[in-house]
C-alpha cells in the first residue's frame, strides 16, 4: 500500500468556488445551504483544509435576531483550531457578566433566588479549568454569524444571500447533485451542480424534507415568544450581574400569552431578549400581541417606569424535541437545526452545530485529498446523531426541571389569590413555610444541571469505524454517576482529548495546551519518555500513507514538559505508550505501552480509521 487511494465516488472532480458547465449550470464541489452557525462553520472548517465552495441562504443577510448566545468551551475549541477564538471572545460578553442566573419579581424589585452559572461556580472552577483552555462566552448569533461568514469568504468561499434552495436531483445516492435555486430579488432560477450538498437550512429544512429522513419526535412543550428590547438597565445590574433572569409575578393579573419570561442579556446592559412563556395550558398559537401590549408587559417585568423601552423585534417559536434518525444520505449531509431541534436551555444549540461541522469537515477534506476512502463519511452520522439525541433530550429536560422552581414560588395556580397565598407562604415562620423554602432552595440548586452542565457540554463517546477499539483489553468505564454535571476525562478511544497545560524547559515559549498540539488538520500522536519508536512509526506512516501526522513526546526533557503533572494523571497510558488523535482531536486509538510491532500497529490503525 503506497500513495493515496483512488476515489471514484463521483464523476465531478474537485472544483474551486464556482465554474460553469456546458449546460449553464454552476459547478462546485461543496454546496452549503444555510449560512447560520452550522453552515458558516462548515465553510470555515473546510477552508482550513484549503477547500472552498458556495454557501447560500434564503435570508437577506446574517441573523437579525440574537437567538443563540452561549458559546461553550467545546465549540470554542473548534473555533480555536482555526484561529477564531479571539474574535469570538472579543465580540462576546465576558464571563463576569454571566456570573448568575436569577429569579425575581421584576428587574428593579424583589429577588427570589440566584445560582452561579457558566463556569462561575466557586466549587466547579477547577473542574472547568481542567476540562479546557477555553471559557464560556456570551456572543449573540447576530455577532457570531458575521465572524464566521467573513472568515469563510476571506478564505475564498462564495456566499450569496436572498437565494432560496428549491429542490435537488441526483440519479443515485453518490451521483452528482443538481440543485435548483431561486434568486429572491429577481425571481430568476438557476442550477448548481455539486459533488456534495449540505443541509444547514434550519428547522424547516427543505433538504431534510426532500430526503424524507425520519424524525424522532417527542411531544412539544408549547409556544414561546422572543421580544427583542432596547432598555438601559445598568442602574439595576451592579449587584445583580447575570445574563439570564427568570421573572415571575405570582401577584399579577397577566395576559395569557405573557405569564413569565426569561430576560436574556444581549448587550450589557442595554439590549435584552425577553423569552416569553404563555401560561400553562395555553393553546392559542395564532396569538399576535400588539406593540403596545408588549411594551406594557415588558414595563411590568422591568419594574421601573422611568426607563425608556423600545421594541426592536418580536417572533414566535415552538418548543420542540426532535432529532433525525440519521444525518446523511449518500453524498448529502445535514447538520445543525435541520437535524436537532430543541429549546435553548443548557445553551447547546449553536455549540452542537459547530461541533457537527468540525466532525464532518476533516473527513470530507481527507477524502478529497485522497487520504481516505468515502466510507469514512459513514462515521459522521454514527458519531453525531447520538450526540444530537442527547442534546435535545437534555434541553427539554432542562425546561421541565424549572417546574419545581415554579411550584415552590407558587406561580402555577390559575387563581391569582391562590398564587398570592402560596407565594406568601415563603415568608411564613411555619412548618409549611419552612418546607416551601427548602423546596425552592433544592429546586434552584438542581438547575445547576442547566447552568453548570459541564458533562453534557464536554462528554463525548464516539463509536464508529473511524475509531479503533481492537487493542483495548477492557471495556470503557461506566459514565459518571451524573453525566450532565460531571465531565469524564479519558483517553479511551472515541473520547475527547483531555486538556493539560504543557511547557518548554526554558521560559522562551508560552505554555501550550494538549488541545493546541493536536488538530490543525493533522493526526497527532502523543507519547513520552521511551516512546521514540512511536515517533519513528508516525513518520513511517506519514510517508507510507501521505497523511499529515504530528508526533510529540511529553515528559522530563522531552519535546514538551509536563510540569504540572496533569498529562501524566490524565493520559491513562504508560510513559512509553501513545495516544493517537484524529484531526478533530478525538482519540482514535491508544497503546498502553511500547510494543515491538509499533510501526506495523500504527499503520494498521490509520489504515482502518481512514477506511483504506
Amino acid at each position: 500500500m503506497s500513495g493515496p487511494p483512488p476515489n471514484d465516488s463521483t464523476r465531478i472532480p474537485h472544483r474551486g468556488p464556482t465554474s460553469k458547465s456546458e449546460d449553464g449550470a454552476l459547478e462546485t464541489t461543496f454546496l452549503i445551504i444555510g449560512a447560520g452557525p452550522a453552515g458558516a462553520a462548515l465553510a470555515c472548517f473546510l477552508a482550513q483544509h484549503g477547500y472552498t465552495g458556495i454557501m447560500l441562504s434564503s435570508a437577506p443577510g446574517t441573523a437579525k435576531e440574537p437567538r443563540a448566545h452561549i458559546t461553550n468551551p467545546a465549540a470554542l475549541e473548534c473555533l480555536r483550531d482555526i484561529g477564531l477564538e479571539a474574535d469570538v471572545n472579543k465580540a462576546g460578553t465576558t464571563g463576569d457578566h454571566m456570573q448568575h442566573t436569577r429569579w425575581c419579581h421584576d428587574m428593579a424589585g424583589d429577588e427570589y433566588a440566584r445560582i452561579y452559572s457558566w463556569g462561575n461556580q466557586p466549587e466547579k472552577r477547577g473542574e472547568y479549568d481542567a476540562a479546557s483552555p477555553c471559557r464560556h462566552t456570551d456572543v449573540p448569533q447576530t455577532l457570531l454569524e458575521p465572524i464566521l461568514v467573513k472568515h469563510a469568504t476571506t478564505k475564498g468561499w462564495k456566499a450569496r444571500f436572498d437565494s432560496t434552495f428549491e429542490r435537488f436531483e441526483r440519479d443515485t445516492p453518490n451521483d452528482p447533485i443538481t440543485s435548483h435555486i431561486t434568486d429572491n430579488l429577481t425571481g430568476l432560477s438557476y442550477t448548481i451542480r455539486s459533488k456534495y450538498l449540505f443541509g444547514c437550512d434550519g428547522a424547516r429544512s427543505a433538504i431534510m424534507r426532500q430526503l424524507e429522513i425520519p424524525l424522532k419526535k417527542e411531544p412539544g412543550q408549547g409556544l414561546a415568544l422572543n421580544v427583542l428590547v432596547e432598555a438601559d438597565l445598568r442602574q439595576h445590574m451592579e449587584h445583580r450581574t447575570g445574563n439570564l433572569h427568570w421573572i415571575m409575578q405570582p401577584d399579577a393579573i397577566h395576559p395569557p400569552w405573557g405569564w413569565a419570561t426569561i430576560l436574556r442579556m444581549v448587550k450589557a446592559w442595554h439590549e435584552w431578549m425577553f423569552i416569553v412563556f404563555p401560561e400553562p395550558g395555553f393553546s392559542d398559537y395564532s396569538v399576535r400581541p400588539s406593540n403596545e401590549e408588549y411594551i406594557k408587559r415588558v414595563r411590568e417585568w422591568i419594574g421601573d417606569d422611568t426607563i425608556p423601552v423600545k421594541i426592536l423585534d418580536a417572533a414566535k417559536w415552538y418548543i420542540n424535541e426532535i432529532v433525525a434518525e440519521k444525518y446523511s444520505d449518500g453524498n448529502i449531509f445535514c447538520l445543525g437545526d435541520a437535524v436537532h431541534r430543541h429549546p435553548p436551555l443548557n445553551g447547546l444549540g449553536s455549540n452542537t452545530c459547530v461541533q457537527d461541522a468540525f466532525n464532518l469537515a476533516w473527513k470530507l477534506a481527507y477524502i478529497e485529498k485522497g487520504h481516505a476512502q468515502p466510507k469514512l463519511l459513514e462515521s459522521y452520522s454514527l458519531e453525531r446523531q447520538p450526540i444530537g439525541a442527547g442534546v435535545i433530550q437534555r434541553a427539554n429536560q432542562g425546561l421541565r426541571d424549572h417546574v419545581h422552581v415554579w411550584e415552590a414560588l407558587g406561580v402555577l395556580p390559575d387563581d391569582v389569590e391562590e398564587r398570592k397565598r402560596q407565594h406568601a407562604e415563603l415568608s411564613a415562620p411555619t412548618p409549611a413555610g419552612r418546607e416551601r423554602r427548602k423546596k425552592l432552595q433544592d429546586a434552584v440548586k438542581y438547575t445547576e444541571h442547566e447552568f453548570g452542565g459541564i458533562g453534557i457540554e464536554m462528554n463525548q463517546r464516539y463509536d464508529s469505524g473511524a475509531v479503533y477499539f481492537g487493542d483495548e483489553a477492557t471495556a470503557q468505564q461506566a459514565p459518571p454517576s451524573d453525566p450532565v454535571l460531571q465531565y469524564q476525562l479519558s483517553t479511551y478511544p472515541g473520547s475527547r482529548l483531555p486538556h493539560a497545560w504543557l511547557n518548554k524547559r526554558s521560559p522562551a515559549k508560552a505554555p501550550i495546551s494538549t488541545i493546541d498540539l493536536a488538530g490543525h488538520g493533522a493526526f497527532c500522536l502523543l507519547t513520552g519518555i521511551g516512546g521514540d519508536a512511536w515517533k519513528q512509526a508516525a513518520e513511517k506512516s506519514r510517508l507510507k500513507l501521505s497523511v499529515p501526522i504530528n508526533a510529540y513526546s511529553v515528559g522530563w526533557k522531552q519535546d514538551w514538559e509536563d510540569v504540572y503533572g496533569d498529562w501524566a494523571r490524565r493520559r491513562e497510558i504508560e510513559e512509553d505508550g501513545c495516544v493517537l488523535l484524529r484531526p478533530d482531536r478525538t482519540v482514535c486509538w491508544r497503546s498502553m505501552g511500547m510494543r515491538s510491532d509499533c510501526k506495523e500497529a500504527l499503520l494498521r490503525v490509520l489504515t482502518s480509521v481512514l477506511c483504506r
